[in-house]
């Protein structure tokens, strides 16, 4: 996620330098943009018919990561009071 936040902040920072300089922007028309959006869409949505038809469960990336080191580190038994049985 954090590369996609800095690319859009360094497209802000572009338009205004953009905007101050009253540069127009080479950039493509919205309507362009729009459809390169709905190509993505469509990229993820084949793979996920896919999955669907075959009755095979549907994932997400965050679920198929491995744990990272501190989710799978074993804890260290706790220490009891002195006095308490253990």
């Amino acid at each position: 996620m954090r590369p996609y936040l800095v690319s859009l902040g360094a497209g802000i920072l572009v338009g205004v330098v953009y905007a101050l300089l009253k540069v127009r922007s080479p950039a493509p028309p919205v309507v362009a943009l729009v459809g390169l959006l709905g190509i993505l869409i469509g990229e993820q949505l084949v793979p996920l018919a896919q999955r669907l038809l075959s009755q095979r469960p549907v994932t997400t990336a965050a679920s198929l990561s491995q744990p990272s080191a501190a989710q799978s580190a074993p804890q260290p038994p706790a220490k009891s009071e002195p006095g308490e049985p253990r």
